[in-house]
């Protein structure tokens, strides 16, 4: 089974412009996190997918493989879809270009969700973690989800859900963690297929795998990424750097 790390790297950033090019203690923080995920040891090789000249030459000067987007993407499975399209391989892992602290234990769980799956009824995993504060559980920019008794995904939103009308009924929210690990035919079907209503309304890409009967198992963890999205993060990150 062969295993890829994809890195969906934009140059443009609604919050914070040209983010992956800033400088993270000698190094942009682009070229961290694909060194960071080359370091994991869990991959046949590592990628990183742009439309940037500026991120494309910045990988390949430093020795690393980059690929540059033909089209325009709507979203980071659009664009890594169109990546890997020619590509031998099994699996792609999804690693989100703004994290360059990469922790390889949540990685390694999502793999081993298809070295598990002898079936071959999981098209997607991800991951999960238990949120329990009641602003983080409200908050429309943490998506929740629900799973059913084996750990599918039932449904992902911006919403509070389950809704609370029994407060004593023992119910745990969880918030989705961005990270994918798909079957490359899964991301393939998702490129060729329409965005759908559920999608449209919640901007939730995952809805369009569920809409389309895809299978997304999702594995809990306790990891919080860090994340890079505004100047006041960079600082964070400057500072775990030195």
């Amino acid at each position: 089974m062969k295993i890829i790390a994809v890195i969906p790297a934009r140059y443009a950033s609604t919050r914070f412009p040209a983010k992956l090019m800033q400088d993270l203690g000698g190094k942009t923080v682009i070229l961290r996190t694909y060194e960071a995920a080359i370091n994991t040891n869990l991959f046949d090789d590592v990628f990183v997918v742009t439309d940037s000249d500026l991120i494309f030459n910045e990988i390949c000067t430093h020795g690393g493989k980059a690929i540059m987007s033909i089209k325009q993407h709507e979203s980071g499975s659009d664009r890594i879809a169109e990546a890997i399209e020619h590509l031998e391989v099994d699996i792609v892992i999804n690693v989100q270009g703004d994290e360059p602290f990469i922790n390889a234990e949540p990685l390694a769980k999502v793999i081993e969700v298809f070295r598990n799956d002898t079936h071959k009824q999981v098209d997607l995993a991800s991951l999960m973690r238990e949120i329990k504060d009641e602003d983080e559980i409200n908050n429309p920019n943490n998506v929740k989800v629900v799973v059913d008794q084996s750990g599918f995904a039932l449904y992902f939103s911006r919403s509070v859900i389950p809704y609370s009308r029994d407060k004593d009924a023992g119910v745990r929210y969880f918030q989705h963690i961005g990270i994918y690990a798909f079957r490359k035919q899964a991301l393939l079907d998702f490129y060729s297929l329409p965005m759908k209503s559920l999608e449209t309304s919640e901007k939730l890409e995952q809805l369009r795998y569920l809409e389309y009967g895809k299978r997304i198992k999702m594995v809990e963890t306790t990891h919080v990424g860090i994340g890079i999205d505004t100047l006041e993060d960079l600082e964070k990150a400057r500072r775990v750097v030195f």
